[in-house]
C-alpha cells in the first residue's frame, strides 16, 4: 500500500511459449526465470498483492515452490497465441473483485525482464503518485537511432523514417526510447477495460538497458547470466569493505 492505496501486481506465465519451449520456468543463473519477478514483487514495499496468472500446472507448480501466488488458473481462451496481455489482467482483476478484492492500482511486472529491481518498481510507483497521469511505462533510451532508419518505397527509393536532417553528429542525435517491458502501472478506475492499451502508458520511467534486457531467444539468457555473474561479484567485492 502506498498513500492509502491498495496496489496489485500481476504476473502474465502462460505456458505456450514456441521461441523457448518452457520459458517461464526454463533455469537461469541457477533459478527458474519466474522466481525473479516473483523475489520483485515480494521484495516492493508498496505492493500489497502480486499474483501470477497462468493457464500451466507445470507453471503453478513452480511458481508456488518460488514463493508466488497462484490462486486461480488462468482460462484457456486467454492464454492463446492471439490472446493479448490485458484480456489475463482484465480476468485476475475482475476475480479478485468478485471474491471481494479490490484494488487502486495495477502493476504489470512481465516474467521475461528478471534484471528489474524491486526498488525500480517501487521509484516507478512513488513517480506516478506524484504526478497527475493514471498510466506510466517503463522506458529505455534505443541502441539504434531512428534518425538513421529507412523505410523502402514501392520504387526501390528510401525513405527517412524521421523528418530530420542525419548529418549532425551522433552525440547531437535527439534521445529515444523504447517501452522496454519491465514495468507497467495503470490506475484501476472506470476506465480501465480490455480497450486499455498499457504500452501507451503517459508517463515515463527510464531505466538503463542492463536492467530491462527481455528474454526472447537463448541468447537473450546468456547476456542476463553475464549480468547476474557481474552483480554477484560486485556483491562479494562489497562485502570485503
Amino acid at each position: 500500500m502506498y498513500k492509502n492505496k491498495k496496489i496489485l501486481a500481476v504476473i502474465p506465465a502462460r505456458g505456450g511459449s514456441k521461441g523457448i519451449p518452457s520459458k517461464n520456468i526454463i533455469e537461469v543463473g541457477g533459478k527458474p526465470l519466474i522466481q525473479y519477478t516473483i523475489d520483485c514483487a515480494k521484495h516492493s514495499k508498496y505492493i500489497d498483492r502480486a499474483v501470477i496468472s497462468t493457464d500451466s500446472e507445470e507453471i503453478k507448480k513452480v511458481s508456488i515452490e518460488c514463493g508466488g501466488d497462484v490462486p486461480f488458473m488462468r482460462p484457456k481462451e486467454l492464454a492463446l497465441d492471439t490472446s493479448k496481455t490485458i484480456d489475463c489482467i482484465v480476468h485476475v482483476v475482475n476475480t479478485l473483485k468478485e471474491i471481494g478484492e479490490t484494488y487502486d492500482y495495477l502493476v504489470l511486472l512481465q516474467n521475461t525482464v528478471p534484471l528489474r529491481k524491486s526498488w525500480q518498481v517501487d521509484e516507478a510507483i512513488e513517480k506516478i503518485f506524484s504526478s497527475n497521469e493514471r498510466s506510466l511505462v517503463s522506458v529505455t533510451e534505443v541502441e539504434q537511432h531512428p534518425i538513421l532508419m529507412r523505410t523502402i518505397n514501392k520504387d526501390g527509393t528510401v525513405k527517412n523514417l524521421l523528418h530530420m536532417n542525419s548529418t549532425m553528429r551522433r552525440q547531437d542525435f535527439p534521445k529515444f526510447y523504447k517501452v522496454d517491458g519491465a514495468i507497467y502501472i495503470q490506475k484501476l478506475d472506470d476506465e480501465f477495460n480490455l480497450d486499455t492499451s498499457l504500452n501507451d502508458g503517459k508517463l515515463a520511467y527510464i531505466m538503463d538497458a542492463k536492467y530491462s534486457t527481455d528474454i526472447d531467444s537463448y541468447i537473450d539468457i546468456k547476456i542476463i547470466e553475464y549480468y547476474l555473474e557481474k552483480e554477484k561479484e560486485e556483491e562479494i567485492e562489497e562485502a570485503r569493505f
